[in-house]
């Protein structure tokens, strides 16, 4: 990428971080949220370890996805974990532009080698692939036995059964991708613009047994600790359903949320809105669904894609002119 590129580049991902930034800031739920948490403080001062926790399990889960992405790339360029780290927030930086977050591979690869970087980028898609793997498996098996205890009430333009159909093909899909991941090779090269880069796609096809293992193990640690951070702010935000049921809900909402295509400026609304619409089927509070759903995405996604734009920004980046 030529240097004056990848400043303006830089600088846009930064500039829009900021904006989107103070635009959530100073919205209403944001008010809400903080006003929430200060009288729920004063009744009960207990309520800011649950918090810490939550922000602490922030740095755990980005901490698992670096060390899941450091092991991918390894046979491509070893580099070591706190590069790796500020590479996969300089990840989700960039992902604040993209649909659905999809543009992460882009900042991630900027952390590499000129050289390395499209075969760092196509095993950076099947880091994603494993993420959403499990994301879907978790989810259709949690579809299944929410829906039987507790009837989802989607309307009548999505029925749960639709959604179940979709999550099973897209599992199938997903699962055939990553146990096979010269598919993934046959995929990027039907894309013209992509074909001529198909000699840097070969490292799909060298992926071990254990590698496949390990990035799996990974992605469902990751995926455990999401769902963690969930059920404490649930639990944070005084939201009146058993635990159990709370569980079983966890990997519907994030199968929901997965489905439905967003970008920066309605992935808040979405996530909201698929918790409330989910755990209110169990008789759960609408306003504690909306508010620990927003705190999550905030925590998780917003405060790392804003750290991540910072650190993009600053960061010692190789070009293929000279180092910047």
């Amino acid at each position: 990428m030529p240097r004056a590129l990848l400043f303006l580049f830089r600088w846009v991902v930064f500039l829009a971080a900021c904006i989107y930034l103070w635009r959530q800031w100073s919205a209403v739920e944001s008010k809400v949220t903080l006003e929430w948490l200060r009288n729920a403080a004063m009744m009960q001062g207990g309520i800011w370890y649950s918090i810490a926790a939550v922000f602490s399990l922030m740095f755990v889960n980005w901490g698992i996805e670096a060390m899941k992405w450091k092991r991918l790339i390894s046979p491509v360029e070893r580099i070591d974990m706190a590069r790796a780290y500020k590479a996969t927030l300089a990840g989700a930086g960039v992902s604040l532009l993209t649909p659905n977050r999809t543009g992460e591979f882009v900042g991630r690869v900027l952390f590499l080698r000129p050289e390395s970087r499209i075969q760092g980028a196509a095993l950076t898609v099947l880091g994603s692939v494993s993420q959403l793997l499990v994301t879907f498996l978790c989810g259709t098996i949690g579809l299944v036995i929410y829906d039987r205890a507790h009837p989802l009430s989607m309307g009548t333009m999505v029925t749960t059964d639709a959604i179940l159909i979709i999550a099973v093909v897209v599992s199938i899909a997903l699962a055939a991708l990553f146990i096979s991941p010269r598919l993934i090779r046959r995929l990027l090269d039907l894309l013209p613009v992509l074909r001529r880069f198909d000699r840097h796609f070969h490292v799909l096809d060298q992926q071990t047994r254990g590698m496949l293992i390990g990035t799996m193990l990974l992605s469902t640690l990751r995926y455990a600790v999401f769902a963690a951070q969930f059920l404490i702010l649930l639990g944070v935000f005084e939201f009146q359903v058993s635990w159990i049921d709370a569980i079983k809900a966890v990997p519907v909402i994030f199968l929901i949320t997965t489905l439905v295509p967003t970008m920066m400026l309605t992935e808040l609304g979405v996530r909201s809105g698929t918790t409330v619409l989910v755990l209110a089927s169990v008789g759960g509070d609408a306003t504690g669904a909306a508010l620990a759903s927003g705190a999550l995405w905030v925590i998780n996604v917003l405060l790392p894609a804003a750290i991540g734009s910072l650190v993009l920004l600053l960061a010692r980046i190789r070009t293929n002119e000279v180092d910047t």
